[in-house]
């Protein structure tokens, strides 16, 4: 592992900061709830693996911090030639524009699976059109609870 690449991890994960510091428990103050889920990223970052898989890694976190992890980790995976899939409740238009590809899926059947430039040209050919004030994300979140699988059968 290359101690330079460890460290600019830290940096653009703004980890630099708590470097020395314990994580903590109940008993021993530690970092910060937002800094240890940094710290679980950076782990999985410098790690051997090509592929991370993410749940809801912006719960607890605002959404400066997530957008900011999320830029990040695109930045990695297309430097490393690897591939992040990572799920995200209610995210901020510019962090959902970070996103090469998106996978929508609602109850467990997947709705949508392509470049997130055609997903709103896709449902309007379903008939679900955005409205124009409505952000991406939260139209993607509505329909997908509202669509109907019965009708596609």
């Amino acid at each position: 592992m290359n101690k330079v690449f460890a460290f600019n991890t830290m940096q653009i994960l703004g980890l630099d900061i708590c470097a020395d510091t314990m994580m903590g428990d109940e008993m021993l103050r530690g970092i910060s709830g937002g800094q240890r889920k940094r710290v679980t990223t950076g782990e999985m970052l410098v790690g051997p693996a090509n592929a991370l898989f993410m749940d809801e890694i912006s719960t607890g976190l605002d959404s400066s911090t997530t957008f900011q992890i999320v830029k990040s980790l695109k930045q990695y995976v297309h430097i490393l030639d690897g591939t992040a899939v990572i799920s995200l409740l209610q995210p901020a238009p510019e962090t959902y524009e970070l996103f090469d590809d998106i996978i929508l899926i609602s109850d467990g059947q997947i709705v949508y699976q392509g470049p997130r430039e055609h997903v709103l040209e896709f449902f309007k050919s379903v008939g679900f059109q955005c409205p124009e004030r409505k952000g991406v994300a939260d139209f993607l979140q509505e329909v997908s609870q509202s669509f109907s699988f019965a009708s596609l059968v």
